[in-house]
């Protein structure tokens, strides 16, 4: 599930392959899009901004993309066989003199004027991972609306960008609340601490091939994917239950004992048949 860190990674390797090199090769699978040809100018940098890409190209144009849930961002050699999934899932095809990025599934794919990037991602909070970084903001937007659930105002990019499901699990569980607790019960303490922790479980796995909460090898998270297991701490089974996130329910996980406030009850409509499985 791509998250501001997975993404982050996502444009470090899209930036080693393309930045400074001639496109010998632009293919855009979207109608809107499919005759627009680009080859012969400089890919400038590929960046991410909390979820999003943005791979910006001399003429004042950038390639806007989106992962969401399944999209992906794949970078070849020119011999190597293409491996990223069946040929009519391939939404772009991006070429230099060596080496060739495709995007799979991505669910958003656009061309814009550099400076009309706001149109795309202005809406958005400040970036865990970016330059744009506010931690006072971060908080000042979350305690905006103090009725809301915590889980939900995490998962609210504008807010603060970057925070996916399972970050929005691990972090209610490291603030020791469940993510229906209203944002502003969170006690004052853990509420500054917030967008720091935030920031560091983000930073700390940028780097890494397998994101860890725990700093456990083997038990990398502490809730998401553990149900029905027993909490890490606790030895309490884990639960699992949706909550919606302004679009759709998402399974979030949480420790009953170790985590406070309101939760589903069980057997209610949003707990999740539990299942056992991990999810990195």
């Amino acid at each position: 599930m791509p998250e501001g860190d997975t993404v982050w990674q996502a444009a470090r390797r899209l930036h080693t392959a393309l930045a400074g090199k001639v496109l010998t090769r632009f293919d855009l699978r979207v109608p809107q899009y499919a005759t627009a040809d680009l080859t012969g100018r400089t890919v400038l940098e590929v960046t991410p901004r909390g979820k999003h890409l943005l791979t910006r190209i001399d003429g004042g144009l950038t390639l806007h993309s989106h992962l969401r849930m399944d999209g992906s961002w794949k970078v070849y050699a020119n011999d190597q066989r293409w491996t990223g999934g069946p040929a009519h899932q391939i939404r772009a095809v991006l070429g230099a003199h060596d080496r060739t990025a495709v995007g799979y599934r991505l669910p958003v794919l656009e061309l814009l004027r550099t400076a009309d990037e706001d149109r795309a991602v202005g809406h958005l909070g400040p970036d865990l991972l970016g330059p744009d970084w506010d931690p006072e903001r971060a908080l000042a937007n979350l305690l905006a609306d103090p009725a809301r659930p915590l889980g939900e105002a995490l998962l609210d990019q504008r807010n603060l960008a970057g925070i996916g499901n399972v970050y929005k699990s691990e972090l209610c569980f490291l603030l020791g609340a469940t993510p229906w607790l209203p944002v502003g019960a969170l006690p004052a303490d853990r509420a500054a601490k917030l967008p720091a922790l935030a920031k560091k479980l983000l930073e700390t796995n940028r780097d890494r091939s397998i994101r860890s909460t725990t700093g456990s090898r083997g038990q990398d998270l502490f809730v998401y994917g553990r149900a029905p297991r027993p909490c890490l701490r606790c030895g309490t089974r884990v639960r699992v239950a949706d909550q919606g996130d302004g679009s759709r329910e998402r399974p979030t996980y949480w420790c009953p004992a170790c985590q406070t406030g309101p939760a589903p009850a069980p057997g209610s409509p949003a707990t999740r048949p539990i299942r056992s499985h991990r999810t990195n």
